[in-house]
């Protein structure tokens, strides 16, 4: 395999060159590699010579201020080699185009990279009581915020007996976003991604456990290449099967990762995904009485007349203000404090998989 394979371009190049150029003048011999595993303590990185393992710098780690600037599963990052090729000391990261986060669960302010450099964030919801539009509107937010293009997946259709209502209830949460249905035990819908997963182009999946992202893996791309297991009965409740993140090359020549599944998603920081995943609301809003209508009981509001009129659902707006109150709180005073008191904890730990921090961190 080449780095080619692995999304290497001529954009990350051009990106790399004047970096690279700098530290041969130094008389540093550094090369590019991707991140394809992310095991805490250690990292599996691709490179021009074969993949192998890596770990961080100690300058580069001590040069860190929070646990966002560390490498991620998808990072093209600066490497020099030792061992003869069999280990790689990670000095740097290369710009992102696109990067997916959240904050880790719990009351802990601190932020954790799900996915950098993807194209395409395939938000997975599964066709039983997985099914929940609410949920996803979180998870649009968070791809419009991520840089990513969000596509919808709605797994296990095969099990569904009312599918075209949920695409439809989905479409009104998720306007002009693609939702596709598929089953990956009748082999349906594969047709539908080709356009997604071409040559060079980077996805990530994302969702609940359960949900079907490793049986979606596997499906793709032809081979058993994630352990897969049955959801518990009763509930659709999943259980933890990745338990890291993972990235492979598909057949179509698409680059594929795999994550850990969620069973909550709180929100980092909004970059405008708010309002593009309620546009619908956004839209309204424009046409409210007053600029700073909240929606709430303000006379002249256009969006509780919507939702008045059956136009808007009312659990739609609901979401909307919960969200929205979040964010703000997300995007306090009160929260950046405890955000510095967490890169300060982050960076005096050292990153093992036994640290505290990285316990924080890891999936749960």
């Amino acid at each position: 395999m080449t780095i080619e394979q692995y999304g290497w371009n001529e954009s990350w190049q051009n990106k790399w060159s004047e970096k690279h150029h700098e530290q041969e003048q130094e008389g540093n011999r550094r090369i590019p590699g991707r991140i394809t595993g992310d095991f805490g303590s250690k990292y599996r990185v691709m490179t021009e010579t074969g993949e192998t393992w890596g770990e961080l710098a100690g300058r580069l780690r001590h040069t860190l201020t929070d646990s966002g600037e560390f490498p991620a599963i998808g990072d093209w990052v600066t490497l020099a080699m030792q061992d003869g090729g069999e280990h790689a000391v990670i000095h740097g990261v290369l710009p992102r185009h696109s990067v997916i986060s959240r904050k880790v669960a719990g009351n802990t302010q601190v932020e954790q990279i799900v996915a950098a450099n993807v194209d395409t964030l395939f938000l997975v919801s599964a066709l039983n009581d997985d099914f929940n539009v609410r949920r996803m509107e979180r998870y649009l937010i968070m791809a419009w915020n991520s840089g990513a293009n969000p596509v919808i997946l709605l797994t296990k259709a095969d099990l569904c007996l009312d599918a075209d209502q949920k695409i439809a209830e989905m479409e009104r949460a998720a306007p002009g976003v693609p939702i596709h249905a598929v089953s990956a035990l009748l082999g349906d819908g594969r047709d539908k991604l080709l356009p997604y997963i071409r040559s060079g182009q980077t996805v990530a999946l994302t969702g609940s456990s359960g949900c079907g992202k490793s049986t979606m893996v596997n499906w793709l791309s032809g081979q058993n290449l994630q352990l897969t297991q049955d959801v518990r009965e009763g509930d659709s409740r999943g259980r933890h099967t990745t338990t890291h993140r993972e990235l492979f090359v598909l057949p179509d020549g698409a680059i594929i990762i795999d994550t850990p599944g969620m069973r909550e998603l709180q929100l980092w920081e909004d970059d405008g995904g708010l309002d593009l995943a309620f546009g619908d609301i956004s839209s309204l809003a424009a046409e409210c009485r007053f600029s700073d209508c909240k929606h709430e009981r303000e006379e002249g509001c256009a969006v509780l007349e919507a939702v008045a009129s059956g136009v808007l659902e009312e659990k739609r707006l609901l979401n909307y203000r919960k969200t929205q109150k979040e964010l703000r709180y997300q995007n306090s005073k009160e929260v950046k404090q405890k955000r510095k008191t967490a890169a300060a904890a982050v960076k005096a730990a050292p990153r093992t998989r036994n640290s505290g921090w990285q316990r924080v961190l890891d999936e749960y």
